[in-house]
């Protein structure tokens, strides 16, 4: 069985409801079961249960966090019984959304409650699709009517995008769909990033790296729209013109594993198959690990800057440089760049910046 649990978010009035019902036509016919968890924080809110209705707003957050994880455990038990190939979980919303409506110590006062940790909450999902509001570069659309749950302002809609997606962010697999084209164009967008991450039809990754002087990390670790993440990755024994390798990556002594398989599909792009691993499945796997080469360990900061999502690698060995990528959809997408950014050159085809490459030899920059 191939089962897959993705996160809609974004800020208020971004138009998930019609794009729930997008993802319900386009994956259907496609051969995926789609199955959707409903916002959780609209049910107890028409249902009475609101932040005004409690003793207090993290009152009312425990309980929908609590709700939250409950419910996805329901429909990924049930999805495991289902005589189906290919099942999709479409969270509408996910936990880490809470994070953005409480205090930092409140909600991993509610993790810790339950027995959780951020990265496990956050990357436990395999991929997560921002909708910006339409505050944001739509504004003549922005109502709270179609929604009794919302009642954000305009300005208070674009602020709570903004933290939204700064929960996510460190996510490895999260893209941002903007208000740059109409409401219809915008769904198709969505539709394309999930076809993308599903790998329909093929999993294609398209990815653009660039060799760059050492960032300015004061710079860097003061930006909002940043989170680093630690990469320990190592390449195992594979056949030839396949990148086989397992990654642990995560934060703060928690961590999740991956098994990833590569393999060249032309210029800029890769088919990319990717699962994730259990501690043991890491640890036996490590066995295999490829003799000629070395363990990789970088930081990976994981940088949102003008609606696009970079990752910056800085690896210990270097002191004058560093790598960035990022994911496109398209590789003739334009790419702002951070201004506080020099870049070197691009080495997106350059096989001695391969990480592979890497791993057999690091060279001196």
């Amino acid at each position: 069985m191939n089962i897959r649990k993705i996160v809609i978010t974004g800020g208020p009035c971004a138009g998930k409801s019609t794009a729930l019902t997008w993802i319900q036509n386009a994956f259907t016919k496609r051969g995926y079961t789609v199955l959707f968890v409903p916002e959780t924080a609209t049910e107890l809110i028409t249902g009475g249960v609101a932040p005004w209705t409690c003793g207090s707003n993290f009152d009312f957050q425990k309980g929908q966090v609590y709700l939250q994880r409950e419910k996805e455990k329901v429909f990924e038990m049930t999805a495991k019984t289902m005589p189906k190939e290919n099942i999709l979980i479409v969270c509408d919303r996910g936990i880490t959304d809470n994070s953005a409506y409480m205090t930092k110590k409140e909600y991993e006062e509610i993790l810790q409650w339950l027995g959780l940790n951020e990265v496990e909450v956050r990357d436990g999902y395999d991929a997560v699709f921002h909708l910006v509001t339409a505050a944001d570069g739509a504004v003549q659309f922005y109502t709270t009517d179609n929604n009794e749950a919302r009642y954000e302002t305009p300005e208070q809609a674009v602020a709570l995008d903004r933290k939204l997606l700064r929960a996510w962010t460190g996510h490895p697999h999260l893209r941002v769909i903007d208000n740059s084209t109409d409401f219809n164009e915008k769904l198709k967008r969505l539709i394309m990033e999930i076809s993308a991450f599903l790998g329909e039809p093929e999993p294609r990754e398209i990815e653009r790296k660039f060799l760059i002087s050492y960032p300015d990390m004061n710079w860097l670790e003061s930006q909002e729209d940043c989170r680093m993440v630690e990469i320990t990755q190592t390449y195992l024994n594979s056949l030839e013109g396949e990148e086989l390798r397992v990654r642990e990556r995560g934060e703060n002594g928690h961590y999740m594993y991956y098994l990833t398989a590569k393999r060249p599909a032309g210029p800029m792009e890769r088919i990319e198959v990717e699962e994730r691993l259990t501690r043991n499945q890491y640890m036996d796997l490590l066995m295999e690990a490829d003799p000629t080469r070395h363990t990789i360990y970088k930081k990976r900061y994981c940088l949102m800057h003008r609606k696009q999502y970079f990752e910056i690698d800085i690896y210990p060995e270097w002191k004058n440089a560093a790598i960035m990528e990022i994911e496109l959809t398209d590789p003739n997408e334009e790419i702002h760049f951070p201004e506080q950014i020099r870049i070197l050159r691009e080495v997106t085809d350059d096989p001695a910046f391969k990480n592979a490459a890497l791993a057999k030899q690091m060279p001196e920059i």
